[in-house]
């Protein structure tokens, strides 16, 4: 009776394997969805776009962008937890995804194990910039209005969650200034309101920010890196404007389903990193500020690794911030 069973299993197993082979052997048969949870128009939903395209060229079946926003990623998240593991439906997510379990107390999923990690694509910088008419134009000048005027400085987030909301709060306890956080429903509903001159500032990423600061709509009072960007030369870091060590970059990952076969994630990887290599890629991304990310990074190991440093990482930011569960 054993080795009947014990044979049963082996073939089961076999088959099991076999259609497995089949299934990557035959991907991508149909359109991708590659869901960006955050409205339309804000940095990662710009960067996920670049890379849907460069992707659909390699995998020869066209990766088509959803927006699902809402509660901070979280919702956009959750229904690709829930999806088919089978890699039609993707996540391209950024750093918030290792924030969310110390923000939601009941999060329908695990940013850890609910997914099947395709690799980091890109790290981003975090810019703070102000509505073109508010008073300060510097740090320094920042921080003396906001002691004379405190809770009135109206801080916009993309939602509790979202990186945008993350820097506010890590500012507001570094500084120990009074902002008054207003969470929206993305970046680009809070960017639109900045410009519109209804809240003073964000912090968010160049790709949403950098149009708006060339054409004169809202300026930049500083930048959350060690050095200068490029693609903002006259902004200065926060060191140099007086704030030392205060550094931000957002990290993007590409994630699947818990479950999706070994050899589908190892397709939508080798696709992936063919778009980090593509000349028009880098350009574009250069232009936002954004910097492909490191070799070890670009697999699905290293984001899997990143993932669970940065969740203990950024939990222990937000529990000095103090911000309380959702």
């Amino acid at each position: 009776m054993k080795k009947v069973f014990s044979r049963a299993l082996v073939a089961s197993l076999s088959l099991t394997g076999l259609v497995t082979d089949v299934i990557a052997d035959d991907f991508p048969r149909k359109t991708i969805t590659m869901i960006i949870p955050y409205p339309a128009g804000g940095s990662t939903d710009v960067l996920g776009r670049i890379l849907a395209a460069s992707m659909s060229n390699t995998l020869k079946q066209q990766v088509i962008v959803e927006n699902v926003g809402g509660a901070g990623g979280t919702i956009g998240a959750a229904r690709v937890a829930r999806a088919a593991a089978d890699g039609y439906t993707v996540l391209f997510h950024n750093m918030a995804h290792a924030t969310a379990p110390s923000l939601y107390a009941k999060l329908p999923y695990d940013p850890q194990n609910s997914f099947e990690p395709i690799a980091s694509v890109a790290d981003v910088p975090m810019i703070l910039v102000a509505r073109k008419d508010f008073p300060a134009n510097t740090y320094s000048e920042l921080v003396k209005y906001a002691v004379a005027n405190p809770g009135k400085v109206a801080f916009a987030n993309a939602g509790i969650g979202a990186t945008s909301h993350l820097c506010g709060v890590m500012l507001s306890s570094v500084t120990k200034l009074n902002l008054m956080q207003v969470a929206y429903k993305g970046t680009g509903p809070a960017l639109n309101d900045l410009v519109g001159g209804h809240v003073d500032m964000i912090c968010d990423q160049p790709a949403s920010t950098v149009g708006w600061i060339q054409k004169g709509n809202i300026k930049a009072i500083a930048v959350a890196t060690k050095e200068r960007i490029p693609t903002l030369k006259d902004v200065p870091t926060f060191t140099e404007s007086g704030l030392k060590n205060f550094e931000l970059v957002v990290w993007h990952g590409l994630y699947s389903p818990a479950g999706t076969p070994a050899p589908v994630v190892a397709k939508l990887n080798f696709a992936l990193q063919a778009a980090l290599t593509d000349p028009m890629v880098v350009s574009k991304f250069e232009g936002l500020g954004a910097a492909p990310a490191s070799a070890k990074l670009q697999t699905p190991e290293g984001l899997r690794a990143h993932l669970k440093a940065e969740v203990g990482r950024l939990g222990m930011a937000i529990r000095t911030a103090g911000v309380p569960l959702q």
